[in-house]
């Protein structure tokens, strides 16, 4: 690997895709959701956003929607 690369003659160009591939956003979530995957990151080594992205992609192709009981 060389110490210094010189672009200087290229002519270089975004990745098109680099929006679409992630969107940082806030969001609340609650402590024991957070602590599920938190120790299951420990567990396999892979963080535990990744881990919560992977369980909600998981979700979008298999469309799986949530259960929605409301107490009254």
């Amino acid at each position: 690997m060389r110490k210094e690369y010189d672009f200087a003659g290229m002519k270089g160009r975004k990745n098109p895709y680099a929006k679409r591939l992630k969107q940082q956003i806030t969001i609340r979530l609650g402590v024991d959701v957070l602590d599920y995957f938190k120790d299951l990151a420990a567990e396999t080594g892979i963080p535990y956003q990744n881990l919560i992205n992977l369980y909600l992609r998981d979700c979008v192709g298999s469309k799986k929607r949530p259960r929605l009981t409301w107490v009254s």
